[in-house]
């Protein structure tokens, strides 16, 4: 059984989820959102957001931590934005001698749905299937955030039946 972090990077808004499991079976241990103030300047939100990453990390002690991949931004300044952002989370978990792993949204949704170009509902919908939930996770960034983090275990999973395979 390990315990993985899933992150949703975004300057306004952060999604965290982390789960336990074996490959197979998955819980929920918790699950949020980092909402930045509005009045903060970008150099303050990124610090902000480091800050509270570092503080889910100490409380979940996770394994490993996964992190969406930057797929894709209206513009140049919202990538770069994005960019940072993951930055601080990634560096959240290096620093914590954790192993970081990455997937892009078309990687999570394959994994998670079986449909590299499902729908958010369809995400919500899977991802509370999986993890046994009542209701579909929301905001979509603790959704997502969750997602990746089974996208993770379901990919371990299969490198464990390769490398048995071998």
């Amino acid at each position: 059984m390990v315990r993985i972090l899933g992150i949703d990077p975004g300057s306004q808004a952060t999604g965290f989820g982390a789960i336990d499991s074996d490959g197979h079976r998955h819980s929920l241990v918790e699950q949020g959102v980092i909402r930045t103030p509005a009045s903060y300047s970008f150099p303050q939100k990124l610090h902000f957001i480091h800050q509270r990453i570092v503080e889910v990390l100490e409380r979940t002690r996770p394994g490993e931590v996964v992190v969406e991949n930057l797929f894709y931004a209206t513009n140049v300044k919202s990538a770069l934005r994005l960019g940072h952002v993951r930055g601080v989370t990634l560096i959240a978990g290096v620093a914590r001698g954790l192993s970081v792993f990455e997937y892009s949204p078309l990687e999570v949704k394959q994994a998670v749905v079986g449909y590299g170009r499902a729908d958010k509902l369809q995400v919500q919908k899977m991802v509370a299937l999986l993890l046994g939930l009542q209701s579909p996770p929301e905001p979509d960034d603790v959704a997502d955030a969750l997602a990746v983090a089974l996208c993770h275990a379901h990919r371990m999973r299969y490198l464990e039946k390769v490398s048995k395979a071998r």
